[in-house]
């Protein structure tokens, strides 16, 4: 079997059994910020290959799945493995399999064909294409049974396996404050009430700043519970962030919220971006009151 590094992988195949969840696969792969290509017949897996190591681009990972849906689909995926391996390009293969009755199973629930129907039963098609890609899993190099796995489990699994980049630096965060007088987001994963710290607008000198200037955000920030609650609450985002990404979600909302949203929610929301995009999180902040023109009479 070939060896992969897999802090330097570029090409990933993905095959296995017919409804083992190829399609759940190279969602999950996607997300994880490959390059997907379903179905692509295995004799042009090498000219793929050379295209993109010639290319100047940005370098990125490509996941191909690919169906062996007869003996000469099969033979082309063979001699396509055999050209990478005697190339100077490396790749790694992960296999999906399952259970027999599993797969019976969703093909009921799913009302669709066996690719090999027409030896017998489906557990005669089943049993015929375990054969005959019995050698294309000896050379794979992550083989995974999804007997028993969600998709979100799956992509778990995926991501142990596959990724060279910590978690977190595949979520993307938006980060905005808002007014509560002007109502709560209703799109927002989170929301922060920051009616706790002190009020600029009854500070004579700061009542017509926002929190983007810098007199405003360093009289909010410069109250004790401020850094304590940023701090807790980059920690939280931070913690939850790989559950969330577990579950699918790529992107959470965070919304930081003050009476009239001009002075404190956005010293905070800004404050807040900046430990999330030092941590590496990929992040962007906008005001939504300051943005919309609502003119603030008491923050």
């Amino acid at each position: 079997m070939a060896t992969a590094d897999a802090a330097r992988v570029t090409f990933t195949i993905v095959t296995g059994l017919s409804g083992a969840g190829k399609t759940q696969c190279m969602k999950a792969l996607e997300d994880l910020d490959f390059f997907c290509i379903d179905n692509l017949p295995p004799a042009l897996l090498p000219r793929l290959v050379e295209i993109h190591s010639s290319s100047t681009g940005e370098s990125r990972n490509y996941a191909v799945a690919m169906d062996v849906r007869g003996r000469e689909h099969f033979r082309e995926l063979e001699k396509a493995i055999d050209w990478l391996d005697h190339s100077s390009y490396e790749y790694r293969i992960i296999f999906l399999e399952c259970r027999d009755a599993v797969l019976v199973r969703r093909f009921s629930e799913t009302r669709r064909t066996h690719p090999l129907a027409g030896v017998g039963s489906i557990y005669d098609s089943i049993a015929a294409e375990r054969n005959m890609l019995a050698p294309i899993r000896q050379r794979a190099h992550i083989v995974i049974d999804t007997s028993d796995l969600k998709p979100q489990d799956l992509k778990a699994h995926l991501y142990t396996a596959v990724s060279d980049r910590p978690i977190h630096e595949l979520m993307s965060v938006d980060v905005f404050s808002f007014g509560f007088k002007y109502g709560a987001p209703a799109d927002a994963d989170m929301i922060f009430d920051v009616r706790f710290l002190p009020n600029p607008f009854y500070v004579p000198e700061l009542r017509n700043t926002t929190g983007l200037s810098g007199d405003c955000r360093t009289y909010v920030l410069s109250h004790p519970m401020a850094e304590e609650f940023l701090d807790t609450m980059a920690s939280l985002v931070m913690k939850l962030i790989p559950y969330y990404s577990v579950e699918g979600k790529n992107h959470l909302t965070l919304a930081i919220g003050c009476t009239g949203g001009q002075h404190r929610s956005v010293a905070i929301a800004d404050a807040l971006a900046e430990r999330l995009r030092a941590a590496g999180v990929r992040t962007q902040v906008r005001h939504r009151e300051l943005q919309s023109g609502n003119v603030a009479t008491q923050d």
